[in-house]
């Protein structure tokens, strides 16, 4: 399939963007529903996404750059030229939440409550993009026999894109059902990063592709890490509740 979609003035539209960018204005439609029943104003949803959406992009393009450096050979276009790929979803979501965080605190909104409330649109987002990896034939895995595989390049190898957007989008429905039931402000997300990086550790070791540090996969690292950390406040905020 063409990565790109259709041109614009001489510009080439790619899928990936496209489904980028459905991904972003379904979430937001989701998160503004969502805070309205948490008496939360839409506008405060919005103003929050504006500051939100790019530093989430500038964080995703850092993370990778950062992880990528010699690659680029001290070419600093190369570098800000996100159209090239490489954009790291956990650069993104330290890049959003750092935001959000000062947004949150800055116009006196629950910080916990608001990450909650954005937390099923930031993995339906997620669920979406990863299908512009397979229009861009990559992240994919390793070489596979399996039925299901998707061939690159004529080798037959594991659906990785597949893998982490089938996840993603049962963690979806299994947040907004739990939402009723969680026990404190924040468990919500506190859930979407557990979950997304259990599956995410598994899925970093099929790919061939990974960012590095050192002998170790970066994805990988950043998961143990964020388990670990979900997890204790879970743990926490339960116990409290």
């Amino acid at each position: 399939m063409d990565p790109v979609a259709f041109k614009l003035f001489g510009l080439s539209i790619r899928w990936y963007g496209i489904l980028i960018a459905t991904g972003m204005v379904l979430g937001t439609i989701l998160a503004i529903k969502r805070a309205k029943k948490q008496g939360i104003p839409e506008e405060k949803v919005l103003d929050l996404l504006l500051f939100a959406i790019p530093a989430a992009i500038i964080g995703a393009r850092t993370y990778y750059v950062i992880f990528n450096f010699k690659s680029y050979g001290g070419d600093i276009l190369s570098m800000i030229n996100i159209r090239q790929g490489g954009l790291a979803i956990h650069g993104g979501v330290i890049g959003g939440v750092l935001v959000g965080y000062f947004f949150c605190k800055k116009h006196h909104i629950s910080f916990r409550k608001m990450a909650d409330i954005c937390a099923p649109s930031i993995i339906l987002g997620q669920a979406i993009g990863r299908w512009g990896n397979f229009i861009n034939k990559e992240a994919y895995g390793s070489p596979t026999d399996l039925p299901w595989a998707i061939v690159v390049d004529g080798v037959k190898v594991h659906p990785t894109f597949l893998y982490e957007s089938i996840w993603n989008f049962m963690v979806f429905l299994f947040l907004l059902w739990y939402d009723k039931k969680k026990k404190f402000h924040g468990e919500l997300f506190l859930l979407y990063v557990a979950l997304y990086s259990t599956a995410r550790f598994f899925i970093e070791g099929l790919r061939i592709d990974s960012l590095m540090f050192g002998s170790f996969r970066v994805a990988q690292l950043m998961s143990i890490g964020a388990i670990l950390l979900a997890s204790t406040f879970i743990y926490i905020g339960r116990k409290k509740s």
